[in-house]
C-alpha cells in the first residue's frame, strides 16, 4: 500500500493534464479518473478516522437482554472481512492504461506531423520571393497547367476567365 501511496503523491495532475491538452477524450478520461481517485481517497480518509471498537459494558448497562448484547459480540469477535478478488478489475485498469497510452500516442505523432508541415510551410514562407518580384515565367513554370489552360483558352476563342467578374467585379474600361 506503500508504494500505492508513494506512487500517487508523486503525480504532478498539473503537468499530465497539459502534456495531453490537444486530446479531449484522453483529457476527459483522467479527469474523470482524478475526481474518483480524489473520492476514494477522501471516503478512505473518513472511515480510517472512525472509530472502530464497541463498548459492550456500555450496551450492557443500558439494556435489559443480556442475550442479544453477547450474540452481538460473538457475532463481531468471529467477524473475518472478504477478500475480494482484484485480478478482474487489475486487467479492467491495465487495458484502460493501454487504451490511454495508445491514444496519448497517436496524439503525439499527429502532433509532430503537424509541426514539421507547419515549420515547412514557415520555411516556405520564409525563402518565398515577395509577389511583386515575380515573373510571368516564373509563375508558369511553377504551375505548368495555368499555360496549358491558357493554350485551350486561345483556341476557342475564350478571352475571359470564367467566375472572374462575379468574384472581383466587372469595370469596363469602354
Amino acid at each position: 500500500m506503500s508504494a500505492v501511496k508513494s506512487a500517487s503523491s508523486k503525480i504532478n495532475w498539473t503537468k499530465l493534464t497539459s502534456a495531453i491538452a490537444g486530446r479531449q477524450q484522453t483529457q476527459a478520461a483522467l479527469s474523470n479518473f482524478r475526481k474518483e481517485y480524489e473520492d476514494a481517497k477522501r471516503q478512505l480518509s473518513v472511515l480510517q478516522d472512525q472509530k472502530t471498537t464497541v463498548d459492550f459494558s456500555q450496551y450492557r448497562s443500558v439494556l435489559k437482554n443480556q442475550k442479544v448484547i453477547d450474540e452481538l459480540e460473538k457475532t463481531l469477535k468471529n467477524f473475518k472481512p472478504v477478500s475480494y478478488n482484484l485480478a478482474a478489475q487489475q486487467t479492467l485498469i491495465s487495458a484502460y492504461e493501454t487504451k490511454a497510452i495508445e491514444n496519448a500516442e497517436a496524439t503525439t505523432a499527429q502532433i509532430e506531423k503537424e509541426i514539421s508541415g507547419l515549420k515547412e510551410t514557415l520555411t516556405n514562407i520564409e525563402t518565398a520571393r515577395p509577389v511583386d518580384q515575380l515573373s510571368v515565367e516564373d509563375v508558369t513554370s511553377a504551375l505548368p497547367e495555368i499555360d496549358a489552360k491558357l493554350d485551350e483558352m486561345l483556341q476557342q476563342g475564350t478571352w475571359t476567365v470564367p467566375g472572374y467578374g462575379e468574384k472581383f467585379g466587372s469595370n469596363p474600361l469602354f
